[in-house]
Formats: structure tokens, sequence, C-alpha cells
């Protein structure tokens, strides 16, 4: 009998759902099934694997049962997120609960927000003394910080007896859940002075805590704490360190915190994937993938493959499209069509669209979306973004006309695509009026890229004096880029008047970029006003900046190679000079020619 118990919790905890059956079949032939200690292993088998429902007949069948069989059930319902469940079965106990049903069935309350049944359950257990030892404190501290209870929490902390790690831990994934920074960082700094060894779980909600503060400082001193700790190589925090670095868009800080992982998992590579994506780096991330593909193939003969995912793919195919490198999307499409991996993976799907519209292939993402059984809205935001950046703009708008008929509501993306669309397409007042529908229609706040495609689409069209009105109007109307745009129009259009007001503003907001100059020099001459583009030419010599050099990219039998105007570096630069002169192009005025008058 005991060594049927130790197999029946041996599968407990190795979640071995089928060989548990086996042994509930020979504890019922045996004629154990009386046996209260057997039938709560039963129990507890069925409950640590999930089954909720064998388990509840195992329980309901029990002629006795002890406070293991209620620990077992009730703790079975709230790990297989059946808060309800749980809270109902505690109300039914007939039994004094102990400290661990306490726990289970306060982190029920928890999950479902009732704070009125997790205060009577407080009550209660306060009144059995229990609500001072560490698992019934910390589920109590997390119930209240879930609940944005803070004095509550801190009063439950404060009477603990012993506070462990997890009491801390609650206390600062709970700080940081309600943007509660500073408050996370004091709990962090009284756990260490109380002598309390973070454990992986401080480290990763401190980490959160630096990545949603853009507090880099902070972050790498986590860092060296987790390295000290040697918590920087497990995938848990190796991963959440990869973020971090990348959202300080230092992605060689993020590959570094790669490396030094130990038994990388799936998500690793996936993050550090999305990482290069983030930074921009298209090429590291497709070489990473690649990496990732390699790796898979080598450990399929030891049988511990990280198998690459929908999200590998997804990540991949974003890289793919910043690089515009077509031949290596439809590698991958190929790929998922032989493997049938992406049939019901909307995301999947949605990148592989997105994927060939950035490559140029509009109809190709139009007819694969068409193709798509289920579409979510990102899938509609999607399609109408591509029509708009290929200028395609009214077939965007009836894209979004067909969205709303089918009951997708729109959001702030769906928008930006629109306005952008309307932009391209030259439709001002269908873009303005769509613009004015954002908030009076749909109640959603516009926000500074549906403003700036606004104004961009009236100075296009010439209603300058209209984009200035709007400017005015909304506060976030003097930005930079906003009067950038604006000022480029005055350019287009010849308005010396609007256009020096919003290089004023600009030089006002940001005196260490060059484009205003150069802008305002071309606005001057297109006017003829040699004088002002004299003086414009002076300042900019005077301020001592230089304009960015711009570059181009180009696909080559898949790969990337990149062109810089002015940079000779390149290590075929001798092959191309002579294919250029054997165009007849003089290769000097090819690199170094200039199309306005600075």
């Amino acid at each position: 009998m005991e060594s049927l118990g130790a197999l029946l919790h041996n599968c407990s905890k190795t979640r071995a759902l089928y060989r548990g059956i086996s042994l509930h079949t020979v504890v019922i032939k045996t004629g154990l099934k009386s046996d209260l200690v057997i039938s709560n292993h039963v129990l507890n088998m069925y409950a640590k694997c999930g089954s909720t429902i064998s388990s509840r007949q195992v329980f309901d069948e029990m002629s006795i049962r002890n406070l293991v069989s209620w620990s077992a059930m009730i703790s079975g319902y709230e790990q297989s997120n059946k808060p309800l469940k749980a809270i109902q079965l505690f109300s039914q106990m007939n039994i004094a609960p102990n400290e661990f049903i306490f726990a289970s069935t306060i982190s029920a309350c928890a999950s479902l927000l009732k704070l009125f049944e997790g205060q009577q359950i407080h009550a209660q257990s306060a009144k059995y003394g229990l609500s001072s030892i560490s698992f019934v404190a910390n589920s109590l501290i997390s119930m209240y910080m879930k609940l944005g209870l803070y004095d509550s929490a801190l009063s439950v902390f404060s009477a603990t007896s012993e506070p462990n790690s997890v009491s801390y831990n609650a206390l600062i994934n709970g700080f940081a859940e309600n943007l509660q920074f500073e408050r996370g960082f004091e709990v962090y700094k009284l756990m260490r002075s109380k002598g309390v060894v973070p454990d992986r779980f401080t480290i990763l909600g401190m980490l959160s805590i630096c990545i949603d503060r853009d507090d880099y400082k902070r972050g790498r001193e986590f860092h060296c704490h987790a390295v000290k700790l040697s918590l920087d190589s497990t995938p848990v925090i190796g991963n959440v360190i990869i973020t971090m670095y990348s959202n300080f868009k230092l992605i060689g800080e993020a590959e570094k915190a790669f490396i030094l992982i130990r038994d990388k998992d799936v998500i690793s590579w996936n993050t550090l994937i999305a990482a290069c994506s983030h930074c921009d780096d298209h090429k590291m991330g497709l070489r990473v993938f690649r990496e990732m593909i390699k790796e898979e193939e080598e450990e399929e003969e030891n049988n511990t493959v990280i198998r690459c995912d929908e999200f590998s793919f997804a990540s991949a195919l974003s890289a793919i499209a910043g690089l515009a490198s077509i031949h290596h999307g439809r590698e991958i499409h190929a790929y998922l069509i032989r493997t049938r991996i992406f049939c019901q993976d909307v995301g999947l799907c949605n990148a592989l669209m997105n994927m060939y519209a950035k490559c140029g292939f509009i109809i190709d993402a139009f007819n694969f979306f068409n193709q798509m059984t289920n579409r979510n809205l990102i899938s509609w935001n999607t399609i109408i973004a591509s029509f708009g950046n290929h200028g395609f703009g009214r077939r965007a708008v009836e894209m979004f006309e067909k969205m709303k008929e089918m009951g997708v509501k729109p959001d702030s993306v769906t928008f930006t695509g629109l306005l952008m669309a309307c932009n391209h397409a030259g439709l001002t007042d269908s873009g303005e009026a769509y613009f004015n529908s954002i908030n009076e229609v749909y109640g959603i706040s516009p926000n500074i890229e549906h403003f700036s495609c606004l104004i961009d689409l009236l100075g296009r069209a010439g209603r300058l004096k209209k984009a200035e009105e709007y400017i005015e109007k909304f506060s976030f109307g003097y930005d930079s880029i906003i009067l950038g745009s604006l000022l480029s129009s005055c350019r287009l259009h010849g308005d010396v008047e609007i256009g020096e007001r919003m290089a004023k503003g600009i030089l006002k907001l940001q005196p260490t970029i060059t484009s205003p100059y150069i802008l305002l020099s071309n606005l001057y001459a297109s006017d003829g006003l040699w004088d002002n583009v004299a003086e414009a030419r002076k300042l900019l010599k005077d301020s001592g900046l230089k304009k960015e050099p711009g570059y181009s990219l180009i696909e080559v039998r898949g790969v990337v190679e990149r062109f810089t105007i002015g940079d000779f570096s390149h290590s075929r630069i001798e092959e191309l000079k002579g294919m250029l002169k054997s165009l007849s192009w003089d290769v000097g005025q090819s690199f170094f020619g200039h199309s306005s008058l600075m």
C-alpha cells in the first residue's frame, strides 16, 4: 500500500496523468478505494494533473474526508484556474481549515477580485490564529496588492511573524503592477537591510520596474545583482535582461546577456530576435533566427530540440519585412506550408501578410488576407496600412468601410493607417473628416501620429493656414516632427511667412538638428531670396552641425548591402566603380552630387 501511495505521489509531481489513471484502476481492483490515505493520493494526483472533474468525482465518492482531502480539492480548483469553484467548496467545509486551505482560497478571491469574500476569509484566518503564518500572509498581501489596497497589504506584512522572500516579492510585484515604482525600490532596500536574500522572482520584479520606468542606471545595478546571485544565466532572468537592454536600444548588451544564458529555451531565442527588430537591426535578427534553426537541427539527434514556435517565425518575418527580403520571406512561407504550422495562428498569418506588403508585393498580401479563415483587428489594420503605404488610398478606405460592416471596431492604429492612406492618395477632405471622427464618433483620443498625418495631409494639399490653425488648437501641435512636416509643405508651396515661423519653432525645440536650416534655405531659394539663403547657410555653418548622410539598402542573392553617400569603404568598391564607368557614369559626381542648394 505504501509503494502504491509513493507511485501515485510521483505521478502528482511529474503530472503523469495516464500512469495515474492506471494506478487508480489498480486501487479499485485491489479494494483500496475506501482507504483514506490512498484516496487522498488519487484525488491529489488528478488535481495536480489538472483533471478537476475526475478529482471532484473521487472527492464526492469519499465516505470520510480529512483536511488533506479538502486542501487537495480546493488547491486543485485554484491552480486549474477555477477560482469560483474553490471558493464555493471552501464555503461547504464542515471542519476547521488549515493554512494551506486559507492560502488557496484567498488566492482564488484575488483572481476574481472579490474583496468582500477575501476580507471575510481574512477574518476567519485571524480567528483561527493563522493569518500571520507565511502561507496565508503572502496570499493576503498578494490579494490586497492586486486590489490596490496598499495599506491593507502593508498591515498584513507588518503582522507577519517571519516575512520571507515570497512576502517581499508579493509587495514588490504588487507595487510594480500598480505603477508605484519608488515604493517597490523601498521594499527591496528593506529586504536587503533585513538580511533576506533576493531570489529570481525578486530580481524579476525589480528588472520589470526598471523596464517600465525606463531606468537604465538601476537596470544595470539589478543586472549586477543577478550576476552576483548567479541568476543571470537562468532563462527566466536572462530573457528579461535581454528585453531590458533592447528597450534601451542596446542590442550588443542584449546579445551578451543571451550568450550567457545556460540551457536557452525557445523564449530566449524569440526574445533576442524580437529585440533585434525593436532595435531596427533586422539583419542580426535574421542571423539569430538562422542560428536557432541550425541549433534545432543539431540537437535533433540528442532529442533535446528547441522547436521554433509561431512567435519565432513571426519575429523572423518581422526582421525580413524590415529588410524587404522577399527571397527569405518566401522561403519561410514555403516551410510553413509544408509543416502546416501557421494554419490556425492568426498572429503568424498577420506577420506573413505584413512581410509581403513591406517587400512591395501588395497583391500577394491582399490575396493572403482574403485566404485567411480567421482575422482579428490587427489583420484589418495591416491590410489598411499596406494599401496606404503603396498609394492605394481608396482601396484602404474601402477596407476600412468593409471592416466596419463586419462589426470590427477600429482602434488608434486603424486610424493611423487610414490617415496615412488618405495622405498618400491625396484624399484631403476624407482624411480631415476621419481625423475629426476619431474622438467624436469612436471616442478615441487622437494621438501625435494621427495629428502628424493630418498636418502632412493638409500641407501637401496647400492648406497651410488651416494646418497652422490645427497646430495652435491641439496641445501636442508644437512638436518638432509636426512643425518639420509643415515646414516641408511650406517649401513645396513657397509659403515663406509660415515656413519661417515653423523653422523658428523647430529650432527652439531642437537646436541641434540641421533639417530646419536646410529646408528654410531651400524655401528661400525657391522664392529667389538669395540673401536669406546665404544667411541660412551661415547659421548652419556657425552652429557646427553636419547633415547626416543618407543611405540605401539593396538585396542581392539573399544578402542585404548598405550604401552610404560619400562612403567608399565597401569591400567591392573597385568593382562597383568599374561597373559605373562601363555605364559611362561620372563616379565622383554620382557619389557626391546633390539635389538641393545645400
